[in-house]
């Protein structure tokens, strides 16, 4: 059982898809991503000040509360973010879920997979997350994983999945991620 926390890995490797920890060189970007017209459209605002988000990241190294990543093709071609936060008890959060544009919808379902899978394997038995109203797409993707609507607030649909409902997500899109992950532990 978890103890309530969430902890880095260095790289977690996939079927098509790599989540690595993030550095300051990824402040450009994931400054891109999300301030990108189609990609920023549902997720909080940021400055546009480079020597912020570098900022950021430098805090993020020291923060034992968190797990931030890069997603990768395993060309190490960089596609996307995802973030996992906010422990409580046997849940954790995840978001700061963006994919380039032009990125096929599989590496959506494969990204949400391994980062359900990391959850688990560090103990995690449930995920509960928000989603911009108006971000349809996003919220039927999450229901159909198994995620349940459990309430709303300032414009956010409030999502918890069950144990079970990862469990069946991760066995109805198992093609997806036929082999599971496998973790690499962050440096000490």
């Amino acid at each position: 059982m978890n103890d309530g926390r969430i902890v880095k890995a260095s790289r977690i490797q996939g079927h098509r898809l790599n989540l690595r920890d993030v550095t300051e060189r990824d402040a450009a970007f994931i400054l891109n991503l999300r301030t990108h017209e189609k990609t920023s459209r549902y997720i909080s605002p940021t400055s546009l000040q480079l020597s912020e988000q570098i900022d950021w990241l430098r805090s993020y190294r020291c923060d034992t509360a968190q797990a931030y990543f890069i997603i990768e093709r395993v060309d190490g071609t960089p596609i996307g973010t995802v973030r996992m936060y906010d422990a409580r008890g046997p849940s954790f959060c995840w978001g700061s879920w963006i994919l380039k544009p032009e990125e096929p919808f599989y590496h959506a379902i494969e990204s949400a997979m391994m980062i359900y899978m990391y959850g688990l394997c560090l103990g995690f038995s449930s995920a509960h997350f928000e989603v911009d109203k108006r971000n349809i797409s996003v919220c039927r993707f999450h229901e159909n994983f198994g995620a349940r609507c459990v309430g709303e607030s300032d414009g956010q649909w409030l999502y918890k999945i069950t144990a079970e409902g990862i469990q069946a997500g991760l066995g109805r899109y198992k093609r997806y991620l036929p082999s599971g992950i496998a973790v690499t532990a962050a440096q000490s």
